[in-house]
């Protein structure tokens, strides 16, 4: 069982898991003789023993200098130290004059996906209990809000993985759609490698060749923002061939005729001159996908950051279905989360549009179940509101709080969303360093670290894992838990509240009971004996589920749902005046926005700065050299960063990641176009022109 354990040598240790991606591997934490805390991984069912260097050097992050130990709160436009006491008062003060000036709605909150699933609950519930806003929406609209929407459509249920890890490794065929794992993810690498040597076929689609590009057996490198012909174009190749499943497609789906229609035009030498990829690649594609024993199709954040994502992720998602994947065993559609609780931290009320347990803030049965566990009326909770993107820029907003997240570096066209937050009456950052979000705001609140507060987090697979403390925080930092009770407390709500991470946990149950994310069996006991909880789990006599799938789907009737869905340009095409596409990603050594990774030196040392990737057919007509200073512009800004020469990308397009702020922020370009359902912004295309700086 994981816990605290004394060893023999009085060495203190403790198993939990990293604080970094959704892979959320297992690592235990040791007290070094020197004083300071070791990494070790552990043998847990989702890394195998194995740490990325990010994991092995995440304790680092625990004593570093940059760590805030004291609030902060902006005088004479200088931020300065202060009491909690002063900090405090000047955001209740601010909050209430706001308020009575401008409405409830005027104050927002603004969550992350790496919060576990206590702070994600108690943060929803502050926003629509304490402060009654409808403001309130969190960072991974900008990371798995397009998947999310389309298996809710096609599925009835959102969980990034609706089968364990292991699945991947055992898979005949592998098709991976916009994902990086061996730079985002690296002990996921593992099962691509177990996959390979099975025999297996592994085909990656990325308009670079990147390291995990190039470990396919068939890698294609598409125009960017093609996705979506791309697997129309697999699905009519496949009904052609006489490949499809059609008892699995009459007995478990319905609204096949319609898509089948729609994909009738996407023949192969149509999408070959819409995606560049040859047609002897798509028919190999096909080939390889229809006729394995098992296949399993994954799409990412390439396929799904784009203002058209839903519907991209939907194409993938038929074409899964078509072929009678989900439910198989060893099969199936899945999507990998990014951020280290991007699962749970979805599934229990920090989206501008949910209730705990995955439930519709519009949906009075919704409402009256999560009002009565919280002990207010349901016509007192706010209607749902405007998405990340349109709460950072919206006029409504006149104070923001933000926990865990870093939106100055991670949000689209990120110069606007800047420029909006300093012209706030009230911004409020609770974090760990200061950020860049931090460093532009009125109040800085110092808060616990991943390895001083118990909690939970959900993986990428809906396993429910327990985050064990190592520490307590230093003296004047507190839980984001103690914060958001402290300030409900102050707003005349404390009752309703609780700084203990266990006593919320058992709220969370109860309030998610009965709905899609159903955590009611499952207790922080159970996930400490079972190495995790796979959700749903409606009551403590009865297991997990680690598939889903398997006998029906959650839509009313039990059937799957095909979606037809049409490929449409991208929101900003290149054209004479910006002639080149520009896409963005990360690197290994970084995570994120980098406030963390960036202050770790074995990690600058691998990474130290932003670079822009250029092919070197264009540098050459550019008159660009390696190394040389670059500025990469849009019609939103711009950004300046030394080129790197490489052949693994397209000579029509750029590259930059996504981890740095200032002159190097890639996101000074990105769109702001927004997908019509999912409202996530199109970060991986946009139009661009570069020259030498």
């Amino acid at each position: 069982m994981a816990g605290v354990v004394e060893s023999p040598v009085a060495t203190r240790e403790v198993d939990t898991h990293c604080p970094y991606c959704a892979l959320q591997c297992g690592m235990t934490l040791r007290a070094a003789p020197e004083g300071h805390v070791e990494v070790a991984a552990r043998q847990f069912p989702t890394n195998r023993g194995g740490l990325c260097q990010k994991g092995w050097t995440a304790a680092e992050l625990l004593d570093h200098p940059d760590r805030l130990t004291t609030p902060l709160v902006r005088e004479r436009g200088e931020l300065r130290p202060a009491t909690w006491e002063e900090a405090l008062d000047r955001i209740i003060t601010g909050i209430t004059a706001i308020q009575a000036a401008h409405g409830r709605d005027a104050v927002a909150v603004f969550g992350g996906g790496g919060l576990t699933n206590e702070k994600a609950y108690a943060l929803g519930k502050f926003a629509r209990v304490a402060l009654r806003t409808k403001n309130i929406d969190y960072n991974g609209r900008f990371c798995m809000s397009s998947a999310a929407a389309a298996g809710m459509r096609a599925f009835g249920v959102d969980r990034g993985l609706p089968f364990p890890l292991a699945d991947i490794g055992q898979a005949d065929t592998l098709l991976l759609v916009g994902a990086n794992v061996a730079e985002t993810m690296p002990p996921f690498a593992r099962y691509l490698t177990e996959q390979k040597a099975r025999g297996g076929t592994l085909i990656v689609v990325d308009p670079r060749a990147t390291a995990t590009a190039r470990q396919a057996t068939l890698h294609l490198q598409p125009t960017p923002g093609t996705d979506l012909a791309l697997a129309n174009a697999l699905l009519h190749i496949a009904l052609g061939e006489g490949w499809v499943d059609k008892e699995y497609i009459e007995d478990r789906t319905s609204g096949f005729d319609e898509v089948r229609r729609t994909v009738a035009s996407y023949w192969p030498a149509r999408v070959e001159r819409m995606t560049g990829l040859p047609v002897a690649d798509l028919e190999a594609a096909a080939r390889a996908l229809a006729t394995a024993e098992t296949a399993i199709i994954l799409t990412a954040r390439g396929a799904e950051q784009h203002a058209k994502g839903v519907d991209t992720v939907t194409a993938y998602i038929n074409l899964a279905l078509a072929l009678g994947l989900p439910g198989r065993p060893g099969s199936g559609y899945g999507c990998l989360t990014g951020q280290g609780n991007g699962q749970g931290g979805r599934e229990h009320g920090q989206k501008a549009d949910q209730l705990p347990g995955y439930r519709k803030l519009d949906d009075p049965a919704a409402r009256a179940h999560v009002a009565g566990v919280w002990g207010v009326d349901p016509d007192d909770l706010p209607g749902p509101g405007p998405s990340a993107y349109e709460l950072l820029t919206g006029d409504e907003m006149r104070a923001l709080l933000v926990f865990g997240s870093n939106p100055v570096v991670s949000a689209p066209r990120a110069g606007r969303v800047e420029g909006r937050l300093r012209d706030l009456d009230l911004l409020v950052v609770a974090d760990f360093v200061l950020s860049e979000t931090a460093a532009i705001a009125d109040v800085v609140l110092p808060t616990a670290q991943w390895a001083e507060e118990e909690g939970t987090m959900t993986n990428l697979e809906g396993r429910v894992l327990r985050r064990h403390a190592f520490r307590e925080p230093p003296p004047d930092v507190r839980t984001d838990l103690a914060v958001i009770a402290e300030l409900a407390s102050r707003l005349g709500a404390g009752a309703r509240f609780t700084t203990e991470p266990r006593a919320v946990f058992e709220e969370l149950r109860r309030a998610s009971a009965g709905g899609t994310a159903d955590y009611a069996g499952v207790t922080w006991e159970r996930v400490d004996a079972e190495d995790g909880v796979f959700w749903p789990c409606p009551s403590v006599d009865r297991p997990g589920t680690p598939r889903l799938f398997l006998d029906s789907f959650a839509t009313p009737d039990g059937r799957a749902r095909f979606l037809p869905v049409e490929h449409r340009p991208v929101a900003e095409e290149v054209d004479a005046e910006f002639p080149l596409y520009f896409t963005t990603g990360r690197v290994l050594a970084q995570y994120q926005s980098g406030a963390q990774t960036r202050r770790i030196e074995s990690l600058r040392r691998s990474a130290p700065s932003a670079f822009v990737e250029l092919h070197p057919d264009l540098a050459a007509r550019l008159g660009i050299e390696a190394g040389q200073d670059v500025l990469v512009t849009s019609r939103r800004g711009e950004m300046r960063a030394p080129a790197l020469l490489t052949e693994t990308i397209r000579p029509d397009t750029v590259f930059a990641p996504f981890h740095w702020g200032g002159a190097a922020r890639a996101n000074s370009l990105t769109s702001d176009a927004l997908d019509p359902t999912s409202r996530m912004p199109e970060f991986k295309v946009c139009a661009v022109k570069v020259r030498a700086a």
